[in-house]
């Protein structure tokens, strides 16, 4: 009898259990992966989502917009007449007398501005361009020519060039996403005349008016540095898109405020852009009354816009209202402020009607009236 066999049999045996338990692992491992980690103990630790972060660099957006921005040097004659103190040290600082004939000086006007139609059309602001007899361009790319005036809109602190040339980069007024606190903005001008320069800032807010810098406010707060020269210069987002056109910085009214400046947002410009090209002006509806802000209502009380003035011969005048009365809704919609007040009046059509609802003394009442096209400010005056 051969010994060896059973121990054959046995080793044989053993090796099929072998293949057998390292089949059946392989596919249960195929059909529950992680299972071996729970056999043992360990649950599986899936590795964390991270969410995109912010770009390392904005080179792309500069590169998109920085082309499309320009430097605008203005020059204007002034007129002004010599003045001698009178002998008298202690009048000496209330009073001059002038004497002489009139002089004239060179001012120079510095700025920038955003081409914003391959047709060589440049949004600025009009206090860059305002009295300007000789308005010169400086591209990008060194090139320099001069502009031509096509319109200004002195309210909202607009005006529209024309250059001439071929191959112009334009920067659209096309429909960027909707900005938020806190979005990230670029700032690209002309500082001071050192040359184009971009500065990064956030958001800080939208909607800000109040601040007497325009008729019509609607602007774009950010912390974007912007100082003299950058005004009329292009405010762009991460994308490098056009959000709106750098207009102020806060320093003006506050020597040391730090971090504010404000823009007027893309979509105002458009309205303006295209007015002015069709008409030569912007035309808005006009009730003929300035307002003032309505002192604070008691709670639950109607909110408005306080009638300061009455134009003689415009559409209030005509319907007889008074300073002091106290504008509450225009075509039965509530009106919470002056600025509210303005902004649907201008978007009116001018030889339309309008229904108000007001107070006098407590007393409600409604006239209706028919607009009239805004009389531009000298006009007005």
């Amino acid at each position: 009898m051969n010994r060896t066999r059973p121990f054959r049999d046995t080793l044989v045996f053993l090796a099929q259990c072998i293949v057998a338990g390292l089949a059946l692992a392989f596919v249960l491992g195929a059909l529950f992966p992680g299972l071996a980690d729970r056999v043992r103990g360990r649950a599986t630790v899936e590795p964390p989502v991270v969410a995109p972060g912010p770009p390392h660099s904005y080179r792309d957006a500069v590169g998109r917009a920085a082309p499309a921005v320009v430097s605008i040097y203005a020059d204007k004659i002034v007129t002004e007449r010599p003045l001698r103190l009178v002998p008298d040290p202690v009048l000496q600082r209330y009073s001059a007398i002038g004497y002489g004939p009139p002089r004239q000086r060179l001012e120079r006007s510095l700025g920038s501005g955003v081409i914003v139609r391959d047709d060589g059309h440049v949004l600025t602001n009009h206090h860059v361009i305002a009295g300007a007899e000789d308005i010169r361009i400086v591209l990008q790319d060194g090139r320099v020519t001069d502009a031509t005036l096509v319109g200004s809109d002195p309210e909202t602190d607009l005006a529209v060039l024309r250059i001439q040339g071929g191959q112009l980069p334009a920067l659209r007024l096309e429909d960027a996403p909707a900005l938020q606190v806190g979005d990230v903005v670029l700032a690209i001008g002309n500082p001071f005349g050192l040359g184009q320069t971009v500065t990064q800032g956030i958001v800080s807010a939208l909607g800000r008016h109040q601040l007497q810098l325009a008729v019509y406010e609607d602007f774009i707060q950010t912390d974007a540095a912007i100082n003299r020269g950058n005004s009329g210069g292009a405010l762009v987002n991460a994308e490098g898109r056009l959000v709106g056109i750098n207009t102020a910085a806060f320093t003006q009214r506050v020597p040391d405020a730090s971090g504010i400046s404000f823009a007027i947002p893309v979509d105002t410009a458009r309205v303006v852009l295209d007015q002015i090209l069709a008409e030569g002006r912007v035309v808005r509806g006009w009730l003929g009354a300035e307002y003032i802000e309505a002192p604070p209502p008691p709670v639950g009380h109607t909110r408005g816009a306080v009638i300061a003035a009455v134009h003689p011969g415009g559409p209030a005048d005509a319907a007889g209202l008074r300073a002091g009365d106290l504008v509450v809704a225009l075509d039965g919609t509530p009106i919470g402020d002056p600025q509210e007040l303005r902004r649907r009046e201008a978007q009116a059509t001018p030889g339309g009607s309008a229904s108000l609802s007001l107070l006098r003394a407590g007393v409600p009442f409604v006239v209706e009236l028919t607009l009239q096209a805004r009389p531009t400010p000298d006009s007005r005056s």
